[in-house]
């Protein structure tokens, strides 16, 4: 724990240097361990394992009996079904490294009492850094000084919309900043962080592969049915009295036969060009079996944001009050925003006007963004015949008390909003008033959602072709669930996580079975929900799938 003088210190200066060294040595670097296999042991490991001693066994037997042209052919196709899989690994290795160092992450931080960038993975708790717009924030950290930050988590929780961190709140590694400034103390770093806590999971996450379960299970049965006939046979011929030299050797000869020893290399070598035509599509294969795994599968768990949406706010139903028509409520929506900020409503409000080329009569003479205490935006602007007025957006709470509303027009408002609510959008109040009027007019309400990917619809319907279940899996709250899953044709039947019996490690309850089954989708979810819901379909006996593009998807990804 640092001291509160040492604190105020720290927030005014910064770490020392040397300060930062000893953190550095005694909290490690401010990235995930990797454990890393030298290339021969992984090399190795390719002759150990079920199917490679099935191989060797026959290797082995085939020179007891002095069969060495069989024997030289068994090594080879050791050596190769290992070649092919070792430089399939290698190769797609390189290409996640070559990814790793082009996105390694720079951290403005304050060290010596000056301002500088250094690597990410150098900083260590106490850090002072600063934060700001279009930041991938590289530690867990606490707010310190500054107005706010709206924070994208959805690669960490699943959540589509941005969420608000005032100054006091914690804030996590990997989340991303939408909006705001802030100076911040980092508090956990490395597998300390929430981050990392989840890629903990990863590691626990191991699974024997349908691909090897079916290769032993051909193998077994070959061996057993060989092994019933040499039974067979030896009794047979030791009922003719044949020599015991001649039987032994026979029996290891029949045994040899009976090994699969060309298939893992086969199926190596097709799963292999497999992989090299799905390097051509920009897919990087870093396990051969996945392309096995990916044929069998029967159910596919899929993350939404990002993946059957598009994570991106668009402009969905508008309910009018004092305007003419929709455009008009959202051309006073546009005048309160500012297309510099890149915010992503703001960016949505701009892409849903019809013509943008009206702005242009307009010139926005002061804005005030948008902050957690007031909950909106206000613009100052003058219109092309110099006459000037005020337009808002925000809240539909905080402009319905501003604006001058009869009680039928609120009570309408409301309604609206527990509509939009109840559909899982987000709702957003705009209204505006000349300088001399102290009330608002207001104007309509603005609903806005994460649309579906246009081809999600048409991929789902595809996998049930193919007899793969589709079950959606999300962060988001139930009536955002429901509502995707609907435009999606999924299905209604959406749990929330909270109705499952998971314990800390993501394990759910046996009883649970059923009803992840039958389920269409799971709303609410944190990342050890996943990875539950995955090692239960798969205890069920189901060859589980799973798509996702944050680190909350990593757990059930392995």
């Amino acid at each position: 724990m640092i001291n509160p003088a040492a604190a105020a210190e720290i927030q005014t200066q910064g770490l020392s240097s040397e300060e930062a060294a000893k953190r550095l040595q005694q909290y490690g670097p401010n990235a995930l361990e990797e454990k890393k296999r030298s290339a021969i042991l992984r090399l190795l490991g390719y002759f150990w394992g079920p199917i490679p001693w099935m191989i060797e066994i026959a290797a082995v037997l085939s020179a007891v009996v002095k069969h060495w042209d069989d024997f030289w052919i068994i090594v080879a196709l050791l050596v190769f079904n290992a070649g092919v899989g070792f430089w399939q690994e290698f190769t797609a290795g390189n290409a996640v490294e070559a990814l790793k160092k082009q996105l390694a992450m720079k951290a403005r931080v304050l060290r010596d009492g000056s301002w500088q960038e250094i690597d990410a993975k150098l900083l260590v708790p106490g850090d002072v850094i600063r934060i700001r717009l279009g930041d991938v924030i590289p530690a867990d950290v606490k707010l310190i000084s500054g107005d706010y930050l709206s924070v994208d988590q959805s690669a960490l929780t699943g959540e589509s919309l941005p969420v608000t961190r005032k100054v006091g709140d914690n804030a996590f590694s990997g989340t991303v900043v939408k909006r705001g400034e802030v100076v911040a103390r980092v508090t956990a770093t490395g597998a300390r962080t929430r981050f990392g806590k989840t890629a903990g999971l990863v590691q626990q996450a191991k699974t024997v592969s349908h691909f090897q379960k079916a290769v032993l299970m051909i193998g077994d049965y070959l061996i057993y049915v060989s092994l019933a006939l040499v039974v067979f046979l030896v009794l047979f011929q030791l009922h003719r009295n044949a020599p015991w030299l001649e039987l032994v050797q026979f029996a290891l000869i029949l045994t040899v036969a009976s090994i699969p020893v060309a298939m893992p290399a086969v199926l190596s070598m097709t799963m292999a060009v497999g992989a090299a035509a799905l390097s051509r599509c920009k897919a990087i294969v870093t396990r051969l079996e996945s392309i096995e795994e990916m044929a069998s599968m029967d159910v596919l768990c899929s993350d939404k944001t990002g993946t059957l949406t598009q994570n991106r706010l668009t402009l969905g139903k508008i309910e009018v009050f004092n305007s003419s028509h929709e455009q008009g409520v959202l051309l006073a929506a546009a005048l309160a925003s500012r297309e510099e900020d890149r915010d992503a409503i703001d960016e949505a409000i701009l892409e849903g006007l019809a013509d943008k080329k009206q702005l242009q009569a307009f010139e926005q003479t002061h804005f005030v963004p948008f902050d957690p205490v007031h909950k909106r935006t206000e613009a100052t602007v003058t219109d092309h015949h110099g006459h000037t007025f005020l337009v808002t957006k925000g809240a539909p709470q905080v402009i319905m008390r501003m604006s001058a509303l009869t009680e039928e027009q609120r009570h309408r408002a409301q309604r609206a909003v527990d509509a939009f609510a109840a559909e899982g959008y987000r709702a957003l109040a705009v209204a505006r008033r000349d300088p001399d009027v102290k009330q608002w007019q207001f104007l309509g309400i603005l609903s806005l959602f994460d649309p579906p990917r246009e081809d999600s619809a048409q991929t789902i319907v595809r996998a049930l072709e193919y007899g793969v279940s589709m079950k959606m899996v999300t962060g988001d709250n139930l009536a955002i669930a429901k509502q995707i899953a609907a435009k999606l044709g999924l299905g209604t039947n959406i749990l929330s996580a909270s109705a499952l019996t998971f314990d800390k490690d993501g394990h759910s309850a046996a009883a649970d079975g059923d009803r992840v089954e039958r389920a269409d989708g799971f709303a609410e979810v944190f990342p050890e929900h996943k990875f539950g819901i995955v090692k239960l379909l798969q205890a069920r006996n189901h060859i589980t799938g799973m798509t996702g593009d944050g680190v909350n998807d990593a757990p059930a990804l392995k």
